[in-house]
């Protein structure tokens, strides 16, 4: 049996208030990337110290992950989109290399429903 062909593409981890997590999905809407996952109340330590990832008073007081995989040459666009949100507010952004099986899926290739 042949093993999987796999195919290098980017991961795309944003990390943002849930206040802004609108914000975040028009962006990877208007990239027209083929899906994302969305991690609410995510915890951890940064810069700032300690946050807690339980809702205190509803879900936009709290930090949200959005996850995307997308063609390398779409990182900049998104990077570009993401710009105006954190010169202004708090955020990070993680983007390395992954593998997927199933090239087709994700960028250029991938079936767009709009």
């Amino acid at each position: 049996m042949d093993g999987l062909k796999l195919y290098t593409v980017k991961k795309v981890e944003i990390v943002v208030g849930g206040e802004h997590l609108k914000f975040v999905k028009t962006l990877l809407d208007d990239v027209r990337v083929s899906g994302y996952t969305i991690i609410p109340n995510v915890s951890g330590k940064g810069h700032s110290g300690f946050h807690e990832g339980h809702l205190m008073f509803n879900d936009v007081n709290t930090l949200v992950m959005v996850i995307t995989v997308v063609p390398e040459t779409w990182v900049e666009t998104i990077l570009a989109g993401l710009a105006p949100l954190f010169e202004r507010y708090s955020g990070v952004v993680f983007v390395s290399d992954v593998q997927v099986s199933r090239r087709e899926y994700f960028g250029e290739d991938a079936k767009r429903t709009l």
